[in-house]
């Protein structure tokens, strides 16, 4: 399996200090990062968007797969994915990672939808990397 690369710069400290995210893809090139992206809403990310970009990416691709087993061959997954970071001990936490998912699958019952996903929320990598609460919401649409 191949290991994936991730690199951050910061130059200063604290609240002046600037970052940049790259990854080997170059799907993120020097994408800028700090105190203003990360809690006052200053454009660039902050590592609670990658992480629910990443956790939401899993996810979806983890219940493809296993609605591919499962025999379903056609239809549409769209997930969100919201990171809540909150102070807590004295610092900061990861403390919820809520999934929203809204599918169109022909041919799939609501409970069958329902035991894929909720099994998929389970078992996906980022979900089993997060030590927080994992959340899923579920739609079917016909």
């Amino acid at each position: 399996m191949p290991t994936s690369t991730a690199s951050a710069r910061y130059e200063g400290f604290g609240k002046e200090g600037k970052g940049s995210i790259s990854t080997r893809s170059g799907a993120l090139n020097d994408q800028p990062y700090g105190f203003g992206t990360r809690f006052e809403g200053i454009p660039g990310t902050n590592p609670e968007e990658l992480i629910a970009a990443a956790h939401a990416a899993c996810f979806t691709m983890a219940t493809s797969f296993a609605l591919a087993r499962a025999g379903h061959g056609d239809g549409t997954l769209d997930t969100t994915c919201k990171v809540t970071l909150e102070q807590k001990d004295g610092g900061f936490a990861v403390t919820r990672s809520a999934l929203s998912l809204t599918a169109t699958i022909p041919g799939i019952s609501e409970k069958d939808f329902a035991a894929i996903a909720d099994e998929a929320k389970a078992t996906c990598p980022v979900s089993k990397l997060l030590n927080c609460e994992v959340t899923l919401e579920r739609t079917l649409k016909a």
